[in-house]
């Protein structure tokens, strides 16, 4: 067995040049990375630490690493808008997505959503209209996860508008413009106690996804909004340093809403 803290054949590379600009590659046995600052031989990084500084022919420095999901997220193909990293992040805890689950995803996109809820454990079934949007979002995780996720990936052409017709889940995810249109049949695909949470850029799309999910028998609703700002922080002492928040930040992306199925609410809809 190579030692995986060595960069190896297949193994997927974030190269940071010195302006931090950022490229995502596969190594390849014999494959090149060309920039317009010369090539780089994948040789040049199989068998090397992660971490290890490389010249392009023409002297262009590159450091290279494994990139996180967050960095593959941002830089990954997409045919839909991703879902921010910010927002996925929330969205793993207010849905509380953990091994074994079994999670009602609708759509989606490009995949990035489902990547880090495959990645800590969940099983999705995924909903999708569009044929070429669920072939990328395979494709994405595949190229993240490894074509081994795809066992826990089921994706199917179907209208979430129109029904839910797989059933047993412990939450359910949605990105859609119109989620109060899935909300009626939540309750027939969603255990009692299950988590719904839905993602939506706009107010007027929570306050009509709101009205539904308490018209469904759900409870503690709620919406969150989540910023995501760096800082500047150049060093030397207290005196002597300069710190302030950047000048761009990551602000207003989609509101996210949570709520739990109450079992009144699964009783009156099989009623």
């Amino acid at each position: 067995m190579s030692d995986e803290r060595q960069l190896a054949d297949g193994d997927l590379v974030l190269l940071v040049d010195q302006k931090r600009r950022r490229y995502i590659i596969t190594l390849a046995e014999g494959g090149e990375f060309q920039t317009h600052a010369g090539s780089l031989p994948h040789e040049e990084l199989i068998g090397q630490p992660e971490g290890v500084t490389v010249s392009t022919t023409r002297g262009q420095r590159f450091r290279a690493y494994r990139p996180t999901l967050s960095e593959f997220v941002i830089g990954m193909p997409r045919g839909a808008q991703v879902i921010y990293p910010k927002d996925i992040g929330a969205i793993l805890m207010m849905a509380d997505i953990g091994p074994g689950m079994k999670v009602f995803e609708s759509g989606v996109g490009s995949g990035a959503l489902s990547a880090a809820m495959l990645r800590v454990g969940a099983d999705i079934v995924g909903y999708e209209l569009r044929e070429d949007f669920a072939a990328r979002a395979a494709k994405n995780v595949a190229r993240f996860l490894g074509p081994e996720a795809l066992v826990r990936y089921d994706i199917h052409l179907r209208d979430a508008y129109e029904a839910v017709d797989h059933d047993g889940f412990d939450r359910m995810v949605l990105d859609l413009p119109e989620p109060w249109r899935v909300v009626p049949h939540a309750p027939e695909a969603l255990r009692s106690g299950g988590l719904l949470v839905s993602y939506s850029p706009s107010i007027t799309q929570v306050m009509q996804t709101c009205t539904a999910l308490e018209a469904a028998g759900f409870a503690d609703v709620t919406t969150t909004e989540v910023l995501h700002r760096t800082w500047h922080i150049d060093g030397g002492d207290i005196g002597g340093s300069s710190v302030r928040p950047d000048h761009r930040m990551v602000a207003h992306t989609g509101f996210l809403t949570q709520a739990r199925l109450l079992p009144d609410g699964a009783a009156r809809k099989r009623r």
